[in-house]
């Protein structure tokens, strides 16, 4: 059984491979998003603490464990007790439902990547109505920007129980996606250690341009100072912990048993604590480095909205108090205004002006999906040369999701493997095909006019509660079941030294304790954000349904710039 194993061609490519399915999407738009709503700076105290008592303690476990029994993830489970081999289970379920909704991300980037070779972008403007009389009505309503993403791209539905129709041109770049993730795939390993080599290194590459043109953009500093100003006050607020736990272990992609069955392929006498050590540092400095970048763009597109808010304002009072031009300018529009309030305090009043405030421009940031498809795509659209960084910004997105779905289809392939569910007859790219496929087949229902909600679905509930659940069983299985003593042997056996008091303290109690309190946590809080009170009231619920179909009007409310979100009887609505 030992000999058949693939091994790795080298020890760079096993690591670009863990390091490429550890840093993934939410790197990107996660992380930065996390650091600006909870003080910046502050947030990185909690977060380099779950990393060094959670994040770090499992990684080493996974690597290990696989390292020593050479097995995918139900194998380990199911050789150190037949009753853990749920665990391996469960890893594998989780690793395919994942796979199929990220790979549906995938074909949204592709689909952007195709349409930025326009000049213009199809973004940067609103398409003409069907008489060409004027532009789009729902388009002028809302943004260009929102416009694309919502009805050119989604077309989107009013609500999840509102299927509408497959999107083919979303079909396509599904289809598309899932034949990338075939090619690079068709040898296992092999094929695959080749295709990290630029799926794995390529963001960083990308993240370095944008960074060195991102610092030189006006208003840079703005989000810079916006990002890292530290707000201490908020490390009393508990949901600053959870999340911070939860962003270090869902970015570390432990639990997945991708990293099981990557680890399993080395040779007996690796040093796995190194390795260990390492993804988990570049992981997290990656997430820094792409929030500097990443904040650094988005200064720059609040202070354009900035700047153009001031001069529409400026317009309004040099034609209403007939000043001549250029006598009012960015420059001296607050001693302008002062002096005019003061002196046509109830002319000024009667303007329609706006407020113009950097920090509320800058507060407009967003998290997941929307800092991608939307904030990131206005902010590129203001760039000089906007199609070469649409085009950079979309190929890095692309490398990074396709490195983590290597880890996804490894964590499902390894472990059929294992199970010896395969017939051996059936070569391994037959059935890499077959799961693409069913895979293909069933994120289908991503591409319905109601696919983006299924999305957030499966990205709320998948990608959670259930890895924390299979982490602390993977400790307890690991120290409590297999035994500490054995597990310290096989280190010595692979590495030349035992664990140290750091890791043997965290393994048996810091690991198993601060994951038990995330996942209470975490449960007590999604039982908070969903109060049950409005639903022993069926009439209530009929009419508050009715009426949030009526007022959901798809042409103003799901394009509108600001909206409120209602939770009706477990459903949520936009209503602006």
């Amino acid at each position: 059984h030992f000999e058949e194993r693939p091994k790795w061609d080298n020890k760079i490519q096993y690591l670009l491979t863990c390091i490429g399915f550890a840093v993934g999407l939410g790197n990107i738009w996660r992380f930065p998003y996390l650091c600006q709503i909870y003080g910046g700076g502050a947030f990185l105290i909690p977060y380099l603490i779950a990393l060094v008592f959670e994040g770090l303690p499992l990684l080493y476990l996974e690597l290990a464990i696989g390292q020593r029994l050479r097995m995918g993830s139900i194998g380990v489970w199911k050789s150190i007790s037949p009753l853990l081999g749920g665990v391996g289970i469960a890893s594998m379920i989780v690793s395919f439902l994942v796979s199929i909704f990220y790979n549906t991300i995938i074909a949204w980037v592709l689909w952007y990547f195709f349409h930025s070779f326009q000049n213009p972008l199809p973004w940067s403007q609103c398409p003409l109505n069907d008489n060409h009389t004027g532009y789009d009505v729902e388009c002028e309503k809302s943004t260009s920007v929102n416009y694309f993403w919502y009805r050119q791209t989604l077309n989107i539905t009013p609500d999840i129980e509102t299927s509408g129709s497959l999107q083919w041109w979303l079909v396509i770049c599904l289809a598309s996606a899932w034949c990338v993730v075939y090619i690079c795939f068709i040898k296992g390993i092999e094929s695959m250690g080749k295709a990290v080599y630029v799926t794995a290194t390529f963001p960083y590459l990308v993240l370095t341009i944008f960074l060195v043109r991102a610092l030189t953009l006006p208003g840079a500093t703005d989000g810079l100072v916006y990002l890292f100003t530290p707000d201490w006050e908020i490390l009393k607020n508990p949901q600053v912990w959870l999340d911070a736990a939860t962003q270090i272990f869902f970015s570390l992609s432990v639990a997945f048993g991708g990293l099981i069955a990557f680890s399993s392929y080395n040779s007996e006498r690796n040093n796995c604590e190194r390795d260990a050590v390492l993804v988990g540092v570049i992981n997290s400095a990656t997430s820094l480095y792409a929030s500097i970048s990443i904040f650094s763009i988005l200064g720059f597109k609040a202070t354009n909205a900035y700047n153009s808010c001031r001069e529409d304002n400026i317009l309004d009072l040099t034609n209403h108090f007939e000043l001549s031009d250029q006598n009012m300018t960015l420059e001296n529009y607050y001693q302008w205004y002062d002096y005019l309030n003061s002196t046509f305090p109830d002319e000024v009043a009667s303007l329609p002006l706006k407020s113009c405030n950097l920090q509320t421009f800058l507060d407009q940031s967003a998290s997941g999906t929307g800092l991608a498809f939307i904030v990131f795509t206005e902010a590129v659209m203001e760039m000089p040369g906007s199609q070469v960084w649409a085009i950079l910004f979309f190929i890095m997105l692309l490398s990074l999701g396709l490195s983590s779905m290597f880890g996804n289809i490894e964590g499902v392939l390894t472990p059929m493997h294992d199970l010896k569910i395969v017939p051996k007859w059936i070569p391994n790219e037959v059935l890499t095909a077959i799961i693409c496929l069913a895979s293909f087949l069933m994120s289908l229902i991503f591409t319905l006019g109601s696919g983006n909600y299924w999305v957030e679905v499966f990205n709320g509930y998948v990608g959670s509660v259930p890895l924390l659940i299979i982490a602390f069983f993977e400790i307890i299985g690991v120290i409590y079941v297999y035994g500490m003593k054995n597990f310290s042997e096989d280190i010595y056996f692979m590495t030349g030294s035992r664990p140290n008091i750091y890791w043997k303290a965290c393994w048996m109690v810091i690991s198993p304790i601060m994951l038990l309190a995330v996942l209470i946590a975490y449960v007590g809080l999604q039982a908070q954000k969903h109060p049950t009170y409005p639903t022993w009231n069926p009439d209530y619920v009929s009419k508050s349904r009715a009426l949030a179909r009526k007022v959901l009007n798809i042409d103003i409310v799901l394009l509108c710039k600001k909206s409120l979100t209602y939770i009706i009887s477990g459903q949520s609505f936009q209503i602006c």
